[in-house]
């Protein structure tokens, strides 16, 4: 096992296309980072320039107290499984396991040693004499995965494994990677665009938008401080409400349409009075027929136990999640128009109207 650390990582394409924007960060021996973002973000760029299959601009990217920047992929001591499992159809699963140990020359007994190690971890043992296209789509990734781990290298490297698997597989993978690495303990990069799995997966998580890391910390501190509009928007399901609002002198908050919103006064920073700002709440944070803000209901969503209300306050987008089932709640009609607003529990999150950034702590 060994740290991983970025020293201003940047990556910029021919015809000056910048794809990552000096990305600085320490990885501890042994942690499990998930770096999460939408498509084009440059998250699988910079997994790709850690496993040495993209070159490096300008940085540094070191292995334990080793400067990778120059060394070949097999020279880095670390193992990548794929978002395609890439195994060989010709070969079984003990084959496709030990393969890369034997064109490392490891002999027979340590090769096969780190296999049977691997599949019992896996639960692979009762399948090493079948071939992939006689395996499930979890056992196929989990061959690939018992590949990675038999190498016992410094670093994991995960590229959205997840993302070729049905729904409920990958609830059971997910659960799987924690078992692993509860028990591997290696320092592991694990690349997604789902939040779910960011969320569940992560002992710390890198927010990426742009090339650039928007924030870096638990999902917990994440979620509960997110660090801009855009990490409010990406991190949540359904994310984020943010609604554009003028703070008076009396801190009453004003939508931009001039229409008061009937919000606590004391949940007001007085730092906002005059000021105009971003204010987001969570969906689950809001109360259906509570002083707050009309909505005009365009869609509800039942999901067995809970519902998700899609409203719409002037141009901006509402969603709440609350329970079903009140005969005041349910059924709710399409067009209908209900006043909405915080719990009063949980505080509101402001952002900065012009560069979008948290402005509490």
């Amino acid at each position: 096992m060994a740290t991983l650390s970025f020293r201003n990582v940047s990556k910029t394409y021919p015809g000056d296309i910048a794809v990552i924007h000096g990305m600085s960060m320490d990885v501890a021996d042994g942690e499990f980072i998930v770096i999460v973002g939408p498509s084009g973000c440059g998250k699988s760029t910079l997994m790709r320039m850690v496993a040495g299959l993209e070159s490096i601009t300008d940085g540094e990217i070191r292995i334990g107290d080793n400067v990778v920047n120059k060394l070949e992929p097999a020279e880095r001591d670390i193992a990548m499984v794929f978002q395609n499992y890439a195994l060989y159809p010709h070969m079984t699963v003990f084959q496709n396991m030990a393969y890369g140990l034997k064109i490392r020359k490891f002999d027979k007994q340590e090769i096969q040693t780190r296999v049977d190690k691997a599949a019992k971890i896996l639960e692979l043992s009762m399948l090493l004499d079948r071939r992939p296209r006689q395996l499930s789509g979890g056992q196929r990734q989990r061959v690939a995965m018992g590949r990675a781990i038999v190498r016992d290298p410094k670093v994991f490297l995960f590229d959205e494994p997840l993302s070729n698997l049905d729904a409920k597989l990958r609830v059971q993978m997910r659960l799987e990677i924690q078992r692993l690495h509860h028990r591997l303990k290696t320092t592991s990069l694990y690349v997604t665009h789902d939040q779910v799995e960011a969320m569940t997966l992560a002992q710390r998580m890198v927010v990426m938008n742009k090339g650039n890391a928007e924030q870096i910390g638990t999902p917990i501190e994440v979620f509960e401080k997110p660090a801009s509009i855009f990490v409010a928007s990406f991190i949540g399901s359904p994310p984020m409400n943010l609604l554009r609002v003028q703070i008076d002198e009396n801190r009453q908050v004003k939508g931009m349409d001039g229409s008061a919103l009937q919000i606590d006064a004391k949940l007001i920073p007085p730092a906002l009075v005059n000021q105009e700002v971003i204010m987001g709440v969570r969906p689950e944070h809001m109360k259906l027929h509570a002083p707050g803000i009309a909505i005009d209901i365009e869609m509800v969503e039942i999901l067995g136990s809970e519902q998700l209300i899609h409203g719409r306050h002037g141009d901006a987008p509402v969603v709440l999640r609350c329970p079903v089932g009140l005969t005041k709640d349910f059924p709710l009609q399409l067009g209908e128009t209900v006043q909405v607003g915080s719990d009063d529990i949980h505080p509101l999150h402001w952002f900065d109207a012009v560069t979008g950034r948290r402005l509490f702590d």
